[in-house]
């Protein structure tokens, strides 16, 4: 089976070699047909510390590397300008 791929925005580059991704999803309310935007926030390992916050990256699902943490980061998609 496939790894799972998701692409999202870093919130939080704080803990070292961890970064939290928020990922989006907007998809239309099951009755009343409005889109709805759900944010699911993801610990991702970041080896090199590349990430900074502000920066859109994609990130895989891996083993268990720490009690939360179970992605980790696969490459900076685009890079925040600060």
């Amino acid at each position: 089976m496939a790894a799972k791929e998701r692409v999202g925005l870093v919130v939080s580059d704080k803990m070292d070699k961890t970064v939290v991704v928020a990922i989006e999803n907007r998809s239309p309310h099951p009755k009343y047909g409005k889109i709805v935007v759900r944010t699911k926030r993801y610990k991702a390992h970041d080896e090199e510390n590349k990430c900074k916050e502000g920066d859109r990256v994609r990130i895989i699902e891996t083993r268990p590397l720490s009690r939360t943490k179970r992605w980790m980061v696969a490459e900076i998609v685009s890079s925040s300008s600060k």
